[in-house]
């Protein structure tokens, strides 16, 4: 191995000097040259960090979830969670709300081809124009209104542990005033992860050993449509269609081996078989008024988004007290347990937006806006026991809810140096929960005002200082509130909780700029109510569930970044690097737990390297590392994860294709230890992924590739404050 770096060390530092030398030769020989403008590949701005990766070689054979974990900020949890900075965010395709979270989120992201992106904003410091989040995640797509018909053709096969296959198809037509703008795309692949945990019991000394494999087989078919009609030079109408189909299934074997105070008492075997179909569409209806000259905008949208999903999962349990020594060992093994669970849930949305900007005094910019949202969520459920009938139930989980907001933001500048934005959110939530196991139920409702302040001084056009703060409200998903108890594939159970409450925090940042390269990021977090993953012991069983935390939780962050370009701007750097503080001492003082830190201290970086036009024979290399440490509310990172993803395209213009080889992870393998406390015991997790191997492209364009920047403000583009 040691060979193997050293050599591509020298690889590298050959290339680069072969080079640098061309480049030197060929300067002598040019009287003069066209400096052409290009955007860095990671900007810092006063409440939001993009990350550039239009024409970046880092997209050919990725998918957009691919570069949504490569995003600086952003890390994935082992559920498949998108955080930034360590907090959960809400994602955004091009500022409309995402209808998808976690796993669903995740194959959502895998259909759209990253061949599409523009960019991606981790907007850590929301303006009041978004809904009440902590960060927010808004992943920007190509616009392309250039005459006649272009697009492009993917096709990539990934080798992880099984083979996986993907292709899209994009196209856009633009005549005149009338602009459509078709994706469609097919991922068929097989995902592996390994899990072990151990859990231990503070009062009876019991622990609990599973180690178990899961195997996930996905097959997703995709569609997006985009009708754009431009009435006159200040009025737009458009249609925005989404459609997702998930077929898919998983299989998942678990060994589960008891101990009572260290002594052996029983292995249990789990096997768990699961189906899915899921099926989403959503719609967005817009007008949007523009008026250049003024500066003014009005963006009207009327949306519907309706989901479908049909599962069952299938549940054999066996027991013995002896060990056998491989699955072949229990099949003379009678089951004591043998259930299906059928669970169908339909989710329906409305809503209705206004967003109106306009100029307001000398320099000053205001926004005022509101939306009506509507969303009416069952999840019936029907247990069947198959050895005992007479232990059948069903359930009946209904969740609505009505949220209405308002809201405001002013931007002004003064004296060309300071810049301002105040913004003020009001929203209001009426929900109600009904479960007909138990006849439980719950009603509520409740208004919150959610202020936000931005402040920026420019000393000089090479020291910048900016101050944002931001009141947010974090509302549980719905279904986390459904107390209907499954199966999970780690051998545990998991069921949600009624008598969640939203979790509410305040965050100020301060951010220093430095020759528009340098920054340097301080951010401190504080809650007095959160909610985490709890535990407990019933019936012999041990379930997860989410649960409430009234208590004090203080974060702290530093955070530097940097962004260089090198050799006539081939090659191009970005560094960052991190330092994170959790202070948990008052979770650990109420639930009496004994601990020999009463804080996470952890350190955090990532890289992303690319070079443009090797050799000048249009040939693009990209490369992608981190440092993560993933701590998570009352779970503590054992040891560091590193991720790496290296990728050589070749572009052949003349005939608009291009071939790609990535090897993602091919050193070592991405893998996670962490350690669970919760107020009955503690919960050690191994979790070893499937993303690393390797993969290769091919991408056919044709037609006029020439890209628009989605239309902004003024104020939008510079100062990072609209959107």
């Amino acid at each position: 191995m040691k060979l193997l770096l050293s050599s591509l060390g020298l690889l590298s530092t050959t290339l680069l000097l072969a080079q640098s030398t061309q480049d030197t030769i060929k300067s002598k020989e040019i009287e003069s040259v066209t400096l052409v403008a290009k955007k860095p590949t990671v900007q810092s701005k006063a409440d939001r960090t993009v990350f550039n990766v239009e024409n970046s070689s880092i997209l050919a054979g990725n998918t957009t979830w691919d570069i949504v974990r490569m995003t600086p900020l952003v890390s994935i949890d082992n559920n498949d969670n998108v955080r930034a900075e360590g907090e959960s965010v809400t994602v955004y395709i091009n500022d409309r709300k995402s209808v998808f979270t976690g796993k669903e989120l995740k194959e959502y992201l895998k259909t759209i081809p990253a061949d599409n992106l523009m960019k991606i904003e981790v907007i850590t410091s929301p303006s009041s124009r978004y809904e009440a989040t902590g960060a927010v995640i808004n992943i920007v797509l190509k616009k392309r209104d250039d005459e006649g018909m272009k697009g492009s053709i993917s096709l990539t096969n990934t080798q992880n542990t099984k083979n996986n296959q993907y292709g899209s198809l994009n196209l856009n037509y633009h005549k005149k005033n009338f602009t459509q703008t078709f994706t469609g795309s097919y991922n068929d692949n097989v995902f592996i992860t390994k899990n072990s945990s151990e859990f231990s019991y503070y009062a009876n000394k019991n622990r609990e050993l599973i180690d178990s494999k899961s195997t996930y087989i996905n097959k997703n078919p995709s569609f997006s449509s985009s009708s754009e009609y431009e009435l006159n030079d200040k009025n737009n109408i458009g249609l925005v269609m989404e459609y997702f189909r998930g077929d898919n299934n998983s299989g998942t074997d678990s060994f589960i081996r008891s101990y009572d105070d260290n002594n052996f008492k029983k292995i249990d075997y789990q096997k768990l078989s699961g189906s899915n179909l899921n099926n989403t569409l959503g719609t967005n209806f817009f007008y949007k008024y523009y008026d250049k000259e003024k500066n003014k905008i009005l963006d009207v949208n009327l949306g519907v988004n309706y989901e479908t999903s049909d599962g069952s999962t299938g549940r054999t349990l066996k027991s013995t007290t002896s060990s056998p020594a491989n699955i072949d060992g229990w099949n003379n093994i009678s089951a004591i347990e043998q259930t299906l669970i059928n669970s169908d849930t339909q989710n329906k949305n409305y809503y209705v937006k206004v967003d109106f900007t306009t100029p307001l005094g000398k320099g000053g910019t205001l926004e005022v806006g509101g939306k009506a949202d509507f969303n009416n969520n069952v999840i019936p459920n029907a247990y069947l026991d198959l050895m005992d009938g007479t232990k059948n139930a069903n359930s009946d989980f209904h969740y609505t809810d009505n949220i209405n907001s308002l809201y405001f933001n002013y931007s002004k500048t003064f004296f060309e140096k300071l810049e301002t934005r105040v913004g003020l959110r009001y929203e209001h939530i009426d929900f109600k929960i009904r479960e007909n196991v138990g006849n439980q139920g719950r009603k509520d409702s409740y208004g919150t005002f959610l202020p936000n302040l931005l402040i920026k001084y420019s000393f000089s056009t090479n020291y910048d200082l900016s101050l944002t703060y931001n009141h947010n409200l974090w509302r549980p998903w719905f279904s986390e509130f459904n107390p209907f108890e499954m199966p999970s594939n780690n051998g545990i159970y998991y069921r949600g909780n009624m008598e969640l409450l939203p979790n509410p925090s305040d965050r100020v940042v301060l951010k220093f700029g430095l020759f528009k390269k340098y920054f340097i990021s301080a951010r401190y977090m504080f809650t007095d109510q959160d909610y985490w993953t709890n535990y407990k012991e019933e019936d012999g069983k041990t379930i997860s569930f989410p649960d409430n935390f009234k208590g004090k939780v203080e974060k702290f962050y530093l955070f530097a970044n940097t962004n260089q370009n090198f050799l006539k701007n081939k090659l191009n750097v970005n560094f960052g690097l991190g330092w994170y503080y959790i202070d948990n001492s008052d979770f650990n003082i109420r639930n009496g737990l004994s601990r020999d830190n009463n804080y996470i201290s952890y350190i955090g970086s990532s890289t992303n390297l690319s070079y443009t036009n090797l050799f000048n024979k249009n040939i693009n290399i990209s490369g992608w590392f981190s440092v993560d440490n993933q701590n998570y509310g009352n779970s503590v990172a054992n040891k560091y994860n590193f991720f790496h993803n290296i990728s050589v395209t070749k572009i052949f213009p003349d005939s608009q294709i291009e071939t790609s080889l990535q090897l993602m992870n091919i050193f070592k393998r991405p893998s996670m230890t962490t350690t669970t406390y919760s107020q009955i015991g503690t919960v050690k997790n191994y979790n070893k992924w499937d993303w690393y191997g390797f993969s290769l492209t091919f991408v056919k364009r044709f037609g006029n590739q020439k890209v628009k920047e989605n239309t902004k403000t003024d104020v939008e583009k510079n100062s990072g404050g609209g959107k």
